[in-house]
């Protein structure tokens, strides 16, 4: 009766979730579909079978913006500012943990609070010296604040003090191991599962920033393919251009799954690691 029992929980299981799954993937179903679909089609009816117009909605997209120099264009601020966040993130958030140093409380409770004020309140003074340091129309302004990521530093502390035991440290410095020799040969390898997906919401973030790139650059060949986006959203044929929206949606869309399906693994390690209890 057990195994049957067993058996039985196992496939409920089972169904719930492909049914979980089969509810995650209907967006990214629909997208497509309705990328190959007229705007007045999209309008008038909802359906899963696609039709016939992708090329011409592919020419619309190009109509108005260079879909590929707008990836280009977000691959240029994302991936610097992901690695530069991934790094001083992690050797802050080592540094919090690893360090018993007057004031550390202090320093996390300031990140901390950091972290619940939100970045749109400096929108204007932040402009204001990009614009004295003549940085408007540079991708310097996009990426180097990525280094200061609170949110990253306090999840990195908290993996660190979840996976990191400090007499590994000590021993590292009995042996004679510098501080960033042991940063970089011991502390990263063990805090690999959290940097990357610390690293994975940073790319995702730094790929879909809208509000300040608007803000920064207003020269149309230097535009993030979200801004790029937003000039099809804000034509005057909005409800013709559907089509063309969801295919350009669609493809900016296949990095981030990309990227998703090849650090997985570091994803479901770094959720097991920090549910482990000694």
């Amino acid at each position: 009766m057990n195994g049957i029992g067993y058996k039985i929980k196992k496939t409920v299981l089972y169904i719930l979730l492909i049914l979980l799954s089969v509810v995650c993937m209907f967006p990214f179903l629909l997208m497509i579909v309705n990328a190959t679909r007229s705007g007045s089609e999209i309008m008038k009816s909802f359906t899963l079978i696609p039709s016939v117009y992708l090329k011409e909605n592919w020419a619309t997209v190009f109509k108005y913006f260079n879909l590929f120099l707008g990836m280009w264009n977000s691959l240029k601020v994302a991936v610097p500012s992901t690695l530069l966040c991934a790094y001083f993130s992690a050797m802050t958030a080592y540094a919090l943990a690893m360090y018993k140093f007057k004031g550390n409380k202090v320093l996390f409770m300031t990140i901390l609070i950091f972290m619940m004020i939100p970045g749109q309140l400096g929108l204007i003074g932040f402009y204001n010296l990009c614009t004295k340091l003549h940085l408007v129309n540079s991708y310097i302004p996009l990426i180097i604040p990525a280094i200061a990521s609170p949110g990253t530093v306090f999840f990195l502390r908290q993996y660190v003090l979840s996976v990191m035991p400090p007499s590994l440290i000590e021993a590292a410095r009995i042996d004679g191991a510098s501080e960033l020799y042991t940063f970089h040969r011991i502390a990263i390898p063990i805090m690999s599962p959290g940097i990357a997906t610390m690293s994975i919401m940073g790319f995702i973030g730094g790929w879909n920033a809208y509000l300040l790139p608007m803000i920064i650059l207003n020269k149309n060949e230097k535009f993030t393919l979200p801004v790029m986006m937003a000039t099809l959203r804000a034509s005057t044929d909005i409800t013709a251009n559907q089509g063309a929206i969801y295919l350009a949606v669609a493809i900016s869309v296949i990095p981030i799954l990309l990227v998703f399906a090849f650090f997985s693994k570091y994803i479901i390690s770094s959720i097991s690691a920090g549910a482990v209890k000694e």
